[in-house]
């Protein structure tokens, strides 16, 4: 168990005290402009437009992070940052516009010639593949590596961790079992999905989805070559289809793209393929990170999760054009697992809500500016159907614990005088231990007393992703952070709410709830073409998870991240949570 009291939690406040008040005037930051601070192209360059624009080529991207990739296996990320790094190696059918800001969110053809053409009521899509397209062999990408690629999710023994949104909408019953226990004399797999020729692929829906081309804009929409893939293995050496190659991937430590000679930019409208080498070095300790990056040794942190306190200090007063303040669409919250006693009842866990400082946490995380706004509820305001609803008063309590409603909750749920529990927080994810430690302390007022356990990130899949772990470890609590899969009701708050998405590995319902009306609401959302009406089917499904308090939010994340002087092409990409969109990066 951590020290209730552990003098890092307070350096933290205090940094973040430092921090915030820089922030606070930051249009005159240590007094300089723009340009005298550091050498980058301005503060905010990045969120109000493309830093650095330039079309040079050559020269080596340098991305360093503290947390490892959860796959390289593009049907088996879900990470984030290891989406939008996919697309260096891997492309799709569709994917999102290479554009600055909202104007991202527009999907456009990759592979494919055009969007979808869409038939049957809005089941059936249609597209024709571009010519010139090719695997880093030279030999040609066809209609038949995207349905198998696409098969692999099926797969959940030997490809798990990815999302399932194109099993649901392809098989909902569930009835393929992948294309490696695929017993059909003819192995034409998934019979959803037709190949009648090589530059041709129909997707035949069991229902209409108005988010399917979103879906098929992931990495589990990517194309894999049956020869080459090595099942569970293909994670260490992905065959690329896009403009770069893995050359070395040592997890943990380093991995390194080259070029791929084979790509044709003619066949790419996408990517700009400016480097001539990408790597990635991980390091552990975040302080050094932004110290390697304020050098000028590394270009981008890679998870864009944010700078140390004390990094985002010295950025902010030396360098300041080298900074954007990005306002992501991440929510940070804590999982309440409700097979986990005595989680197992709704008073203890509301209990949680009403003893929990949100500005504590907020504060933890870099205040208001560097850290963000705190959440009332697990729908963040880039998602239509996002509204201002706070049935525990947080805001009215100016983000205070409320300990009588705590202490109250604790009667009802036959627990006066508190209980045990575990909470689980990610090492190498910035800010989560020292959050769960800041929970931990404020939980202790009501007699609620936490044990902290440190897991690695990339063991997330198998630990807080497996229900039978996290229930025989006794697993209540889980600190960590979502952001929207695609831009929608559907694309946030599925995997996170859908009873039918509890998996056995690689699960993100971690609350294992599976409420009859809640999954109703998903049903319902899913066939109203209406954006609109849509959104407020999400809104109602929204206040009722808030209401079972399976999830408790308590920031939409803002970060200081950095740009090397160097960086060319940088723009915040809302399609990929207000990271940079690294397909269009280069360097000077």
């Amino acid at each position: 168990m951590k020290s209730l009291r552990s003098s890092r939690s307070r350096r933290i406040v205090g940094a973040t005290a430092v921090v915030c008040a820089l922030l606070a005037t930051v249009a005159g930051c240590g007094g300089g402009s723009d340009d005298e601070k550091g050498s980058g192209a301005g503060f905010n360059a990045g969120m109000k437009g493309v830093a650095s624009k330039s079309t040079k080529k050559g020269g080596t991207l340098k991305f360093i992070n503290k947390q490892n990739f959860d796959s390289l296996d593009p049907q088996r990320q879900y990470y984030g940052f290891a989406w939008d790094f996919a697309r260096f190696y891997s492309r799709q059918l569709i994917s999102y516009a290479p554009k600055p800001g909202n104007a991202a969110n527009e999907l456009v053809p990759d592979l494919a010639t055009s969007t979808g053409k869409i038939t049957d009521g809005g089941k059936t899509y249609t597209y024709t593949l571009r010519s010139g397209a090719s695997w880093e062999d030279g030999s040609a990408i066809t209609s038949k590596d995207i349905k198998y690629g696409i098969e692999r999710i099926w797969a959940k023994d030997v490809v798990s961790g990815g999302p399932g949104y194109l099993r649901q909408v392809l098989d909902p019953k569930g009835e393929y079992k992948g294309p490696y226990k695929d017993k059909s004399k003819d192995k034409l797999g998934l019979k959803t999905i037709e190949t009648p020729d090589d530059k041709t692929i129909v997707f035949r829906l069991a229902a209409p989805n108005g988010d399917f081309e979103q879906m098929l804009a992931m990495p589990t929409g990517s194309p894999v070559k049956r020869e080459k893939d090595t099942g569970a293995q293909y994670t260490n050496r992905p065959f690329s289809s896009g403009p770069y190659k893995v050359t070395s991937y040592t997890p943990g430590k380093s991995l390194a793209l080259v070029r791929n000679d084979k790509w044709k930019k003619s066949s790419d409208p996408i990517r700009a393929a400016l480097p001539d080498q990408v790597t990635v070095t991980f390091n552990s300790n975040l302080e050094a990170i932004d110290k390697l990056l304020i050098k000028g040794d590394y270009d981008v942190f890679l998870s864009a999760t944010g700078m140390s306190q004390s990094g985002r200090g010295a950025a902010l007063k030396e360098h300041k054009g080298n900074v954007d303040n990005i306002a992501t669409s991440f929510v940070r919250y804590v999982d309440l697992a409700t097979k986990v006693k005595p989680f197992d009842n709704i008073h203890c866990r509301k209990a949680v809500f009403y003893a929990a400082d949100y500005t504590s946490l907020q504060t933890t995380r870099g205040g208001p500016q560097a850290g963000g706004d705190i959440a009332t509820n697990m729908l963040p305001k880039s998602v239509a159907g996002a509204d201002d609803y706070d049935p525990y008063g947080i805001i009215k309590r100016k983000g205070k614990a409320d300990l009588a409603k705590a202490k109250d909750e604790l009667k009802q749920c036959g627990k006066p005088n508190g209980f045990s529990a575990k909470i689980v927080s990610r090492v190498d994810q910035p800010n989560e231990t020292p959050a769960a430690e800041t929970l931990q302390e404020s939980l202790s007022k009501v007699g609620i007393k936490l044990d902290i356990n440190e897991i690695e990130g990339g063991s997330s899949a198998g630990i807080t992703g497996s229900p039978s772990v996290m229930h025989k470890r006794g697993y209540g609590l889980n600190m960590t952070g979502w952001g929207p899969d695609f831009p929608t009701g559907q694309g946030f708050s599925r995997p996170l709410y859908d009873g039918r998405f509890i998996e056995q590995t690689g699960n993100y319902n971690v609350s294992e709830v599976n409420d009859p009306a809640i999954n109703k609401d998903f049903d319902n959302a899913l066939k109203e073409t209406d954006p609109a009406k849509a959104g407020q089917i999400y809104t109602d499904m929204n206040h009722k998870v808030a209401d079972l308090a399976v999830s408790m939010p308590f920031l939409y994340e803002k970060n200081i991240t950095w740009r090397s002087s160097r960086l060319t092409n940088a723009y915040s990409s809302a399609a990929y949570n207000g990271r940079y969109d690294f397909v269009s990066l280069g360097v000077k």
